[in-house]
């Protein structure tokens, strides 16, 4: 599968998740041993406005390619707009949301409600083509509901005016993250369109991803909350895919290694105030699991300061 200078083989993604996926664990899962990862989505017009915090978030400096943006909006000229930004910023590809069911993103006719307007999801990819000397993707889902399966007809209109690569979310907006993905339609999508596909959803072990990939035919897979806590998912779904054989799960001394890296780079990035408070979250999807987790994770949610996580996280390994 070729797109743009970068060929992959069965690609494993990180899907682009918000607030999780930032530049601190982009960091984490490549040093696990992960290639393939996505910014959080991206506001158009917050770009275009050159926004603070929005510029932090496409911070790339430093890292490996392909650095793929993800960006998100609902009007064609500001999307182009901000897909050119992107790219002078060091974008390798560009990614469009069609698929984010956050009540606060469709009421502004982004994300998911692009799955009722097929028109204009059309011409927001148009005229990204148009704008960037980048492969453009898109990310999106089977459609609004059940009666709106649209995910065929969208991915035969953004093929048709240049889109590279497409990844399905196989569920529908009304789904969110409820129930189970429907793969179905990933093998369908993956016969009605000649460009590479990526199958998403409900990946959380090397065997599963192995029987979604082949029964489905996708080019790759992309996996998001699976890999919350769990960075290793993807060197080890990735080995399994070109090997067969099982890379070992992470002991609890690799994974507080890992944990403590995390924290480190989130206060780099973020500082302490907010590097903590995003370190909770985190903490606790990395303790998941083991012995005593419960008990791991009050010590991780009442941390008071970076020192204070620095030495709960010590005391982990320890119990």
């Amino acid at each position: 599968m070729q797109l743009g200078k970068f060929s992959f083989d069965k690609p494993v993604f990180l899907a682009p998740m918000a607030g999780v996926t930032d530049k601190a664990f982009r960091e984490v899962v490549r040093a696990v041993g992960g290639h393939y990862v996505w910014t959080e989505m991206i506001s158009d017009k917050a770009l275009a406005y050159h926004n603070p915090r929005t510029l932090n978030m496409l911070n790339l400096e430093g890292e490996a390619g392909p650095r793929v943006v993800q960006l998100f909006g609902s009007d064609p000229d500001h999307m182009a707009r901000a897909a050119k930004i992107a790219e002078h910023l060091g974008a390798d590809i560009i990614d469009l949301n069609m698929g984010c069911p956050t009540p606060k993103i469709v009421k502004n006719g982004e994300g998911a409600a692009l799955l009722r307007d097929l028109p204009r999801a059309q011409a927001i990819a148009q005229e990204v083509v148009k704008a960037v000397h980048l492969p453009v993707s898109v990310k999106m889902r089977l459609g609004w509901d059940e009666g709106e399966m649209v995910a065929l007809e969208l991915g035969e209109r953004l093929e048709g005016v240049g889109v590279q690569m497409l990844t399905l979310h196989a569920r529908t907006r009304e789904q969110f993250y409820s129930g189970l993905a429907n793969w179905d339609w990933t093998k369908r999508l993956k016969d009605k369109v000649k460009i590479p596909v990526i199958g998403n959803g409900d990946i959380c072990d090397p065997e599963e991803a192995k029987l979604r990939q082949e029964a489905s035919g996708c080019d790759g897979l992309m996996i998001g909350r699976g890999a919350l806590g769990n960075p290793w998912l993807l060197p080890r779904v990735e080995h399994y895919l070109r090997t067969g054989e099982f890379l070992p799960e992470p002991s609890v001394i690799e994974k507080i290694r890992i944990a403590s890296l995390h924290f480190n780079l989130l206060l780099r990035y973020k500082g302490e105030r907010i590097g903590l408070n995003e370190m909770r979250k985190h903490g606790a999807w990395y303790v998941k699991g083991l012995k005593h987790a419960a008990q791991m994770r009050d010590a991780i949610m009442t941390a008071k300061s970076a020192p204070d996580m620095q030495e709960i996280l010590k005391r982990i390994v320890e119990i």
